[in-house]
């Protein structure tokens, strides 16, 4: 592969959950801050400062849910540093805000994050679990991620990443990226809504949207083979395909 193939997780679960996927394509996975021994970085934007840094001129960069914000907001402000972008059941803002509908109410995130601080040991696989809902493999999904996840990130870890959903809008960014963008998206995610997919799509030029039939919030997990050949064809050029 010419250019280097970089892998961003989610929230809550760290690198495990993409290992499988970053081997078969050869790709390498950055952590986030504050998961797998790296530092913690509060402020949102040093953190997209700092995972650019890390980035070879020209990579391609995939990120998953929060690392899909991540990887959004590294494109736009880091553009050398990435030449395709892949989201993998991203949004621009996580919550509601005026405008996006398509996304969780901010009072629903306020108790899930003060459920998180009280007991992250039981509300992490009611999460996970959550997100899986709707999923034609719902239930191995939910085993195998969270078998992958463990162990869990540290408490103050959890919490900056949810305020960073909770407070990050990328629509603005989203209209100012300049490279190949692919979403890739599971047209049964209750935790990342289609429409919002559809949405961030219409906002970056020229992006184009994969749905995966019967997928939720993981289709890496659930249909690892098609995920793998709908970035392939993507890393090789190739019209990714639209279909459901």
């Amino acid at each position: 592969m010419s250019a280097p193939l970089v892998f961003l997780p989610g929230w809550g679960l760290g690198r495990g959950p993409l290992t499988a996927v970053a081997e078969a394509l050869g790709g390498q996975i950055v952590d986030l801050p504050g998961y797998n021994g790296a530092p913690l970085i509060d402020d949102f934007d040093a953190a997209v400062y700092a995972i650019a840094q890390r980035l070879e001129p020209g990579s391609t960069l995939c990120g998953w849910s929060l690392g899909a914000q991540l990887a959004l907001a590294v494109a736009e402000r880091a553009p050398d540093r990435v030449a395709k972008l892949v989201l993998v059941a991203g949004t621009a803002s996580f919550v509601q805000r005026t405008g996006w509908p398509h996304a969780m109410p901010p009072e629903t995130l306020a108790e899930f994050a003060a459920g998180v601080a009280a007991d992250p040991e039981a509300l992490l696989p009611r999460f996970v679990g959550g997100f899986c809902r709707g999923d034609a493999q719902a239930k191995a999904c939910t085993r195998q991620l969270l078998e992958l996840g463990r162990p869990w990130p540290p408490a103050a870890t959890l919490a900056t990443g949810l305020d960073w959903l909770r407070d990050v809008d990328l629509r603005a960014a989203a209209a100012r990226i300049a490279v190949p963008t692919l979403l890739i998206h599971g047209a049964a995610d209750p935790l990342m809504p289609l429409a919002a997919a559809e949405a961030l799509a219409a906002l970056i030029p020229g992006a184009q949207l994969s749905v995966m039939a019967d997928c939720a919030h993981a289709p890496f997990i659930s249909r690892p083979d098609d995920f793998i050949a709908r970035l392939q064809a993507f890393l090789n050029d190739q019209a990714p395909t639209a279909s459901r």
